[in-house]
């Protein structure tokens, strides 16, 4: 027992030791709890006709938007403006790290800290810029209780945005982003592997937990080829969407 106790402290100690090597960390016991997480919806969102859902006509300007808890918007589209890689980790040090070691040390980076830590190959990667370039926007229902409120997506990479379809279709390009996420291909060529960092503007509208779902649910439907068929008939063929294929392909109930 004493050697398991032993083995797991240094297992730890090595983990501390990396995170303040590579994101220049001090370094606290605290930091591995993680905060605490908000509540969903008070009231629940459902959607009473499932068989259509109201298809935004136009590009969403979400533009000049800061990882904080709050936003801006311009008049136009304009570029997001995310925090730099190299001011999040030492790129000099990382590139000194296995990609094994540096996508768990960049997941775990994350874990508990308000934002989403994740990492994809490079093959996968293009496959997502293909895709989403030819289609950008899909609609994807988040599961709350005994009911679902629908989230609006935009890909644009190396941006995902997403906020509620209602909030879109109540506010149109005004709509605030709930959830944002930045793909950093830094490590494409020498690691095989992108780096992808979630930021949940609005903690009142998603838990760390449902961004994460979110973010990984979105991808699936643009790099699995069945899926994607449903986000090429919601982009190019409107007409012939049916939301209820979305909700099946999840093994969600048709309300």
């Amino acid at each position: 027992m004493q050697r398991l106790t032993s083995r797991i402290n240094a297992t730890a100690e090595v983990s501390s030791l990396l995170r303040t090597i590579l994101f220049n960390e001090a370094p606290s016991s605290s930091s591995w709890l993680p905060r605490r997480c908000f509540s969903t919806f008070s009231l629940q969102q459902r959607v009473k006709s499932p068989e259509k859902v109201a298809i935004p006509g136009d590009l969403l300007k979400w533009g000049s938007l800061g990882f904080c808890r709050t936003s801006r918007f311009a008049s136009g589209f304009k570029p997001l403006e995310p925090k730099p890689l190299d001011s999040i980790m030492d790129l000099n040090r990382a590139k000194s790290r296995s990609p094994e070691d540096l996508a768990s040390i960049w997941d775990d980076y994350h874990l508990g800290r308000g934002h989403i830590g994740l990492t994809m190959k490079a093959k996968l990667y293009r496959l997502l810029e293909q895709r989403s370039s030819d289609c950008r926007y899909f609609v994807v229902p988040l599961w709350r209780g005994s009911g679902y409120t629908t989230m609006f997506a935009q890909v644009q990479l190396p941006y995902m945005l997403f906020t509620g379809l209602e909030d879109y279709k109540a506010r149109g390009t005004q709509a605030s982003p709930y959830f944002t996420a930045t793909f950093y291909t830094d490590f494409v060529e020498s690691k095989d592997l992108v780096l992808i960092r979630g930021d949940i503007v609005f903690t009142s509208k998603l838990t760390d937990e449902e961004a994460k779902w979110l973010l990984e649910t979105t991808q699936s439907f643009y790099l699995n080829d069945v899926r994607y068929k449903l986000v090429e008939c919601f982009n190019k063929e409107p007409r012939d969407f049916e939301f209820k294929d979305v909700l099946r392909a999840l093994d969600m109930p048709i309300l």
